[in-house]
């Protein structure tokens, strides 16, 4: 069956014990304004406000070294991440709703459910 996907996320990974500071940081860097600073309550993501044709700037606090990852958007996150398998991805393993995966060079990246309506011209179709 047919599947779509595209890059949706990059992810700042922070190793902080409180990631407003980090937030406040980045939207002053990036130029884009702090959109949230605690999505689900539990100090544990903070996202910058983008444009709907702009990938999502993902604030994570993290208990590893702070760096950054990409998110791939799909609507079958089985699919998407066997047929990156295929290209010699692995998984490491499911989290909630998404798998983590490591790339051939060692990048980690998660490949999640569809965050945006609708996926638009950029989106591509796997069969």
């Amino acid at each position: 069956m047919p599947h779509h996907s595209r890059l949706s996320s990059f992810v700042l990974d922070c190793q902080v014990d409180d990631l407003k500071a980090s937030a406040e940081f980045w939207s002053r860097a990036l130029g884009k304004p702090v959109a949230t600073l605690d999505s689900d309550g539990d100090g544990q993501y903070a996202e910058l406000q983008t444009e709907r044709d702009e990938p999502i700037l993902l604030l994570q606090r993290v208990g590893h070294h702070s760096h950054v990852h990409l998110d791939i958007e799909t609507d079958d996150v089985d699919a998407e991440a066997e047929r990156l398998e295929k290209l010699g991805a692995r998984k490491i393993e499911f989290v909630k709703r998404w798998w983590l995966m490591e790339a051939p060079s060692g990048h980690r990246f998660c490949v999640i459910r569809q965050q945006r309506e609708p996926f638009g011209p950029h989106t591509n179709r796997w069969d």
